[in-house]
């Protein structure tokens, strides 16, 4: 671990003009990210110190993606300084509270219908000019291929997957890139959602929005990675959101049953982006923790292969593969034995 920046906390002071000594600094928990977390207390007030080398973090991403939400009324961190020749951010403290743990049946109906707010705010919202990253065949493309490179090859030690795996991702591309766009944030699930004291919604971790399919950050909630509802209470979910969203004045032309499509074939290219993503947080970066987080992603992926290899011969050709031969493998890590 690299040792924490020595002028990172005077730099911090001098943006907040506190000369004050009896100040303390405390490593907290990072994500999946080479950007670190410090708290900072000082005369009384906590705030959030960033160490993000500019050599691989978006900093000026997420300080131009924080104007946009903060214009839009989502609450995001206040940057209160930013330095990006060293990397350097002050953010206000939001506090220590993730969606995640505090989610059960009797919390998430009012959780999510909070969450459905922000999505529709981020739905309405312009982004900057056209040259804005987009959500495009080439990023898609590049997320995809995780899944072999990473998952199969890396991880598993399987050749390459079947031409019928390329046809299945030729079909999910074509449904991506078929939905209307909005801004994205790529990652809007319980872990990058934090509740705030007054009952609001926090929204974090949103460097890498793009304009992209209508369903994806959608499909992100209530398909998340790192919890799982029943499938009958997630369709009804997508469809509330679907009726939310018309009655606002978008989506008017989408079916019930186009908009299902859109958001199963989403979660399924998603979550399979995911495994080859998990994967190389494992091999590349030493995050073990995420091995923990692959049987949920995996029954996700089974669940949608199952459910569309009636739609065509190729997906079912797929699922056949994905059963016989990568499962079987999975089955035998000692992180599989509950798929």
């Amino acid at each position: 671990m690299r040792p924490t920046p020595t002028d990172l906390e005077p730099w911090a002071r001098n943006v907040l003009t506190q000369r004050e000594t009896g100040s303390t600094l405390s490593p907290l928990t990072g994500d999946a990210s080479s950007r670190r977390y410090f708290r900072l207390s000082i005369a009384g007030d906590t705030y959030i110190l960033v160490d993000a080398p500019p050599a691989t973090e978006k900093n000026r991403e997420f300080v131009q993606v924080q104007r946009l939400l903060a214009e839009a009324g989502i609450r995001v961190p206040a940057i209160l300084g930013v330095d990006f020749e060293r990397g350097y951010m002050l953010l206000d403290d939001l506090g220590d509270r993730l969606l995640l743990p505090e989610l059960d049946d009797a919390s998430v109906e009012v959780c999510y219908a909070r969450a459905f707010g922000l999505l529709h705010k981020l739905a309405a919202i312009s982004p900057l000019d056209a040259a804005w990253p987009r959500y495009d065949l080439a990023l898609l493309t590049e997320e995809l291929s995780r899944f072999p490179a990473w998952f199969v090859d890396k991880l598993l030690g399987i050749a390459e997957p079947p031409a019928s795996w390329r046809a299945l991702e030729s079909l999910l591309l074509e449904s991506a890139l078929e939905q209307p766009e909005v801004l994205v944030h790529r990652d809007f699930h319980s872990r990058n959602l934090m509740p705030q004291t007054d009952g609001e919604l926090a929204l974090i971790d949103f460097q890498d929005a793009v304009t992209g399919p209508v369903s994806y950050d959608l499909v992100s909630l209530l398909r998340d990675c790192y919890i799982r509802w029943p499938s009958e209470r997630v369709e009804a979910w997508a469809l509330r959101y679907l009726g939310e969203a018309q009655a606002l004045g978008s989506l008017t032309d989408v079916s019930d049953a186009q908009f299902m499509r859109w958001f199963d074939l989403m979660g399924l290219e998603r979550h399979i982006k995911v495994l080859g993503t998990f994967a190389r947080l494992y091999l590349r970066d030493g995050k073990q923790a995420y091995l923990a987080d692959m049987p949920l992603v995996l029954n996700y992926v089974t669940e949608m292969l199952a459910k569309y290899s009636a739609e065509s011969t190729a997906v079912a050709a797929a699922a056949e593969w994905f059963e016989s031969e990568l499962m079987t493998a999975v089955r035998r890590q000692p992180w599989g034995g509950s798929v």
